[in-house]
């Protein structure tokens, strides 16, 4: 009788380690590319759409304006604004949006939000104000520096994921060639810890440091050493961590001067995501996906020779196929 007992707690106590038996993303929302609608001149979503036959879009990027306050960039209303009428004409036209928190830039709600019941308030603000289906945590710069605000993150998007359970969540991180770095790996570790699985880990697999000329193996073998970090940290199995990894491409130039991801690599990725069956494809940005009159990278092109929209319609194909 006491070795049952005993045995029952010791279940109690390892269930929050046991993996999230979570539905694999569906592919008209979470494998769709990036667009920053406060950055540059940016096109049209809803042109996007017609020219590409892509159906999802992912927005970038909910800040904080002022204490714990999602705002688009920090600076634009959820409702009422532009943003909202970009959300409205993206499903008046058949497609769907993820939103995406975060980014490089700008005052993040992990660090303004003081508690983990708090940022998970500021999530479910957004998720309640557009009705959304899938969400993406861009957890860079001081929200990835930190360990408390990245213990934080994790802690609020489990509170999320309770509350909403069919919500997609796509936590999505920089990681090196052999896959996450030592924060990425605590920031594995600390949601493991308290049971919280997102529908994928994405990796962002560029900025590596050092020249590359074949950026689509190199992003594959970043991607599979994400997936053994899931299946270690998770104890899932391979298929299962894959359907929950995911590839984040930068198209064109990369922020690195010996790097460039090009539509043969990202066509590499692709094939490999179909092959393993990965959670996620994306892609920064639409508003990059276009060519440079002089081959000069930024806000508004890829700085490589390319067609315009060749990353978007590579990914809506992919889209269309699915990920098997």
């Amino acid at each position: 009788m006491l070795l049952a007992l005993l045995g029952a707690m010791l279940l109690m106590l390892l269930a929050p380690l046991a993996p999230r038996a979570s539905a694999a993303p569906s592919p008209s929302l979470l494998d769709s590319p990036y667009e920053y609608l406060g950055w540059g001149e940016p096109q049209p979503p809803v042109s996007v759409m017609a020219a590409t036959g892509i159906r999802g879009v992912t927005l970038a990027f909910i800040l904080t304006h002022g204490v714990c306050n999602p705002e688009w960039d920090g600076s634009r209303p959820l409702l009422g604004g532009s943003d909202a009428a970009a959300i409205e004409a993206i499903r008046a036209a058949g497609g769907e949006v993820v939103v995406s928190f975060g980014g490089w830039s700008g005052a993040k709600l992990g660090v303004s939000c003081k508690t983990p019941a708090a940022l998970a308030a500021a999530y479910q603000e957004v998720v309640s104000a557009y009705s959304l289906a899938a969400i993406d945590i861009d957890i860079e710069h001081t929200e990835f520096a930190s360990a408390p605000v990245r213990k934080r993150v994790v802690a609020a998007l489990a509170i999320l994921q309770r509350q909403d359970p069919g919500l997609e969540i796509s936590v999505t991180f920089g990681i090196g060639e052999t896959g996450p770095e030592t924060v990425g790996r605590s920031l594995i570790a600390d949601a493991a810890a308290i049971g919280f699985q997102p529908t994928v880990w994405t990796g962002m697999p560029f900025d590596f440091g050092r020249p590359l000329t074949d950026m689509g193996h190199a992003s594959i073998r970043a991607a599979q050493a994400l997936a053994a970090d899931l299946v270690s940290a998770y104890g899932v199995s391979t298929p299962f961590a894959y359907q929950h990894t995911g590839i984040s491409s930068m198209n064109g130039k990369t922020d690195e001067a010996s790097e460039t991801v090009s539509v043969a690599n990202f066509e590499t990725m692709l094939a490999f995501a179909r092959e393993v069956q990965l959670g996620r494809m994306s892609f920064w940005s639409v508003n990059r996906d276009r060519p440079c009159p002089a081959h000069d990278p930024g806000a508004e092109c890829s700085g490589i020779a390319q067609q315009p929209y060749a990353f978007t319609e590579l990914l809506a194909g992919y889209d269309a196929q699915g990920p098997s």
